[in-house]
C-alpha cells in the first residue's frame, strides 16, 4: 500500500463510469448543498462528475420525483430516503419550552390543513416576530421555526420557488427501541460517510463520526463507541505513518485515466482538507466569505483534477453566453503536452453543456 495507491482511490469516485441520477445519489447516499452559484450550486458541480448528461439544476428541478430529501447529515444537503430513515425520528439539542411546543403544534395544524406552505403565508398567519440568527443578523421568528421543525423531521422541503423552501407535514416511522438495532443504524450512517470520503486518515473519520451528533443528535453519546466499531470492521492500513480506512468490501483501484475534471468546493474528492494536504500535497481553502483583498486562490476556486493529482485550481464564469476560465498551477505552470491540453479543452466543453451555453 502506497501513497499513490491512495490517491488513485480518492478520484476513483469521480471518475467512474456516469449513471443515472437516482442511481448516483443511492450509491453516494448524500450530497452536500451550497447556495453560492459559481458557476453552479456545488451540488450541480458535484452530481455533473457522476451523472450522464447532467445538467445544472436537474436536481430542483426533479427533486419532486427522486427518493431523495432535503436533510443534515454532517453536513447540510440531500439524503436519500434509506440515508433518512436511519437518522428519524430525531430531536433537537433540547426539548421544546412549553410555549414553544404550543407554536408547533399550532404551526404543524396549519401546515396539515394547507397541505404546503411557504414561510410566507406562515408568518402572515402568525405574526412571530424575529429572532436572532447564528450569524448575529435578524430572522423571521416563523422561519426559525419552520428551521427547528424540519431539522427535527416533523417537515420535509416539498419543492423550491425562487430558493425559498416550501414544506409540507411528515412523519417518520418510529426509531429502533432495542440497542443493537440503533448500533446497526449508527454503523450504517459511518458507512455512508466512508463510501463517499474514503480512503479517510484516523483523524478525519474521526471527526467525521463525531460530526454525525448533527445527524442523530439523539444519540450523541454512543458516537464514541460508533468510531471504535467502526476502527475494528473498516479496512485499513498505516502508510507513511498515518491509519487510513475504507470500506472492507472495497478495493482500493489502481486506475489512472488521461481526464481533467473541475471539481466542485465540497466535492468528496476534496473535502476533507486534512487529507487534501496529505494526498496533494499542499492546501486548497474555499475563499467564497474570505474578504476579497485576502483571496488567494479565488472567490470559488474549483479544485481541478488530473489524472490522479489535484493539480491546481480555476475560476470560471459565464460572460456574454460564453465560458470564461482562468487557471492556476501549484507548479506555476500546467503540464506541458497535447495530452493535457486536449483533456482540458474536453473539460471545458463538458462544462459549458453542462451549464446550457452549448447543445
Amino acid at each position: 500500500m502506497t501513497l499513490d495507491d491512495l490517491r488513485r482511490a480518492a478520484v476513483a469516485q469521480t471518475l467512474f463510469t456516469p449513471t443515472t441520477l437516482q442511481r448516483a445519489l443511492d450509491a453516494l447516499g448524500f450530497v452536500q448543498a451550497d447556495p453560492i452559484r459559481a458557476p453552479a450550486r456545488a451540488q450541480d458541480l458535484t452530481l455533473r462528475q457522476r451523472v450522464a448528461g447532467y445538467r445544472a439544476g436537474d436536481l430542483e428541478r426533479r427533486y419532486s420525483r427522486l427518493d431523495v430529501h432535503e436533510d443534515f447529515f454532517v453536513n447540510y444537503g440531500f439524503v436519500t430516503g434509506a440515508v433518512q430513515a436511519l437518522m428519524h425520528p430525531r430531536g433537537g439539542p433540547r426539548p421544546w419550552t412549553a410555549a414553544r411546543g404550543r407554536h408547533v403544534h399550532a404551526l404543524l395544524d396549519f401546515v396539515r390543513t394547507r397541505g404546503s406552505v411557504h414561510p410566507r403565508q406562515v408568518d402572515e398567519h402568525f405574526s412571530h416576530g424575529t429572532v436572532t440568527n447564528y450569524w448575529g443578523g435578524s430572522s423571521s421568528a416563523t422561519t426559525h421555526l419552520l428551521d427547528a421543525m424540519h431539522y427535527r423531521g416533523l417537515l420535509r422541503v416539498v419543492r423550491r420557488e425562487a430558493g425559498i423552501r416550501i414544506y409540507e407535514a411528515h412523519e417518520h416511522e418510529p426509531g429502533p427501541r432495542g440497542i443493537a438495532t440503533r448500533r446497526a443504524h449508527l454503523d450504517a450512517l459511518v458507512d455512508v460517510i466512508v463510501r463517499n470520503y474514503a480512503p479517510l486518515p484516523a483523524a478525519s473519520l474521526s471527526n467525521l463520526v463525531r460530526r454525525l451528533r448533527f445527524a442523530v443528535p439523539q444519540w450523541a453519546g454512543e458516537l464514541e463507541r460508533t468510531l471504535q466499531r467502526a476502527r475494528r470492521r473498516l479496512a485499513h492500513a498505516r502508510v507513511e505513518g498515518v491509519d487510513w480506512y475504507w470500506p472492507a468490501e472495497q478495493p482500493l483501484p489502481v486506475a489512472v485515466n488521461d481526464v481533467v475534471r473541475v471539481l466542485a468546493p465540497f466535492d468528496p474528492v476534496v473535502w476533507d482538507r486534512r487529507r487534501f494536504e496529505i494526498l496533494w500535497g499542499w492546501a486548497y481553502r474555499f475563499e467564497a466569505y474570505t474578504p476579497a483583498p485576502k483571496r488567494k486562490l479565488g472567490y470559488y476556486a474549483l479544485p481541478l483534477l488530473w489524472r490522479d493529482r489535484v493539480i491546481g485550481w480555476g475560476n470560471v464564469s459565464m460572460e456574454h453566453g460564453t465560458l470564461q476560465s482562468d487557471f492556476g498551477y501549484i507548479a506555476s505552470q500546467p503540464p506541458q503536452g497535447r495530452i493535457f491540453r486536449r483533456a482540458l479543452e474536453e473539460e471545458l466543453n463538458r462544462l459549458s453543456v453542462f451549464l446550457g451555453l452549448e447543445s
